[in-house]
């Protein structure tokens, strides 16, 4: 097939960014032509506000470049990744106008909430969840606790609402779990158009040893990742593994005094991906503390593949990845007395343990290996491609 892959990459590198650039090789690696489409946020800083708020609202600049692409290469499906916020939704109406198909996977809950996250004030909130006008965004300034930009998004939000965008112009979508896919429906998309894939691993990594002697946390170290909870868990283990911390955010000052109190406390913040999979593979378990429901929980997709067992948030689309005592376990979203019991748990039975990391590389076997993802790509590309719903007007 002839694709056309689109995605505005964040300025801080992330989870979403390793998935596009493992969908395109894998997509290569089966003989499709892929033609990418990429824009950077570094390129916002340049802008004026008024500009980059018409921007993202509708960008004439994506619409024009697309529709350019897509009489070059003419792609049969014009698959988007994040197009937030220099793409823009007006992208779908350019591949619209040229005949394109339109699949957007769903890597967040930014169609549903200004922040992406259903998450204030360190809790989930679904405030917004269905409202034709989402007032809340903007009174409690969920986008970088800024009313301007907060009110930027929720316009966007309820443009593409009154034009039909998400019922009319996108042929399929994506969810990562089913759990995402209902918060979606919730949120009001149409439900046949959305279908189920997650995340995989693309090459295998290959399974670790465990033997490495301590935990790991892979992630941003945010507030909504449960930073807070990992670090009082460790306060609260009468003794201390070792805990090593890969990443960075606005919770890193809080991450290195830690480290600096407690030599338990190792924080990594740049390592290279190859060295993130060694590192988790030789871990003996994998801490996923997130306080918002995540909408695929990457770090644990990888995890298992290198046969790492989870200690997770029973929250979201984490509890539903983690089979509670067979992959993983769970403890209660919060809560650093709990985590640290499970702590303890998986350490007492180093035989139980052995069994989990089996149990978890088999389920990437299972459920996150490239064929496997192929396969249900394929398919709901031939779903949006047999599609007769076609949007009304023209695009411009």
């Amino acid at each position: 097939m002839k694709i056309l892959v689109a995605h505005n990459f964040y300025k801080q590198p992330g989870g979403e960014d390793q998935c596009v650039a493992a969908e395109v090789a894998m997509l290569r690696a089966h003989g499709h032509e892929v033609t990418q489409y990429c824009l950077h946020n570094e390129c916002v800083d340049a802008m004026g506000r008024l500009r980059l708020a018409a921007r993202t609202i509708w960008s004439r600049t994506a619409v024009r470049e697309l529709r350019e692409l897509f009489r070059t290469h003419r792609p049969q499906i014009a698959h988007f990744h994040n197009t937030f916020p220099l793409i823009s939704p007006s992208a779908y109406y350019a591949a619209r106008a040229e005949g394109v198909r339109v699949v957007q996977t769903v890597h967040n809950f930014r169609l549903l909430c200004a922040n992406a996250l259903l998450f204030r004030n360190g809790e989930v909130c679904e405030d917004c969840l269905g409202k034709w006008i989402p007032w809340p965004g903007i009174a409690y300034k969920c986008y970088r606790d800024n009313r301007a930009a907060s009110t930027v998004i929720t316009t966007m939000l309820m443009t593409h609402r009154g034009l039909g965008t998400w019922s009319k112009a996108v042929d399929m979508y994506i969810a990562l779990t089913e759990f995402g896919r209902r918060k979606l429906v919730e949120g009001g998309l149409p439900a046949d158009k959305i279908a189920i894939k997650p995340n995989f691993a693309y090459p295998d990594p290959g399974p670790g040893t465990g033997t490495g002697g301590y935990a790991v946390f892979v992630g941003r170290l945010s507030a909504e990742k449960g930073v807070d909870t990992l670090l009082e868990a460790w306060r609260h283990l009468g003794f201390r593994p070792p805990l090593k911390l890969l990443g960075d955010g606005p919770m890193a000052a809080a991450v290195q005094q830690a480290s600096a109190k407690d030599a338990s406390i190792q924080w990594l913040r740049h390592v290279p991906l190859e060295a993130v999979y060694d590192l988790v593979g030789e871990a003996m378990f994998l801490v996923l503390p997130s306080q918002c429901y995540e909408t695929f929980a990457r770090v644990a997709m990888e995890a298992f593949a290198k046969g790492t067992p989870v200690i997770v948030s029973k929250l979201g689309a984490m509890a539903a990845m983690v089979d509670d005592g067979r992959t993983g376990l769970y403890f209660k979203p919060g809560d650093p007395a709990d985590l640290a019991a499970k702590v303890r748990q998986i350490l007492a039975d180093p035989l139980r343990l052995a069994r989990m990391r089996q149990a978890a590389r088999q389920e990437f076997n299972r459920n996150f290996t490239s064929d496997a993802n192929h396969k249900s790509l394929m398919a709901i590309y031939e779903q949006a491609l047999s599609g007769h719903n076609q949007l009304e007007g023209a695009a411009h």
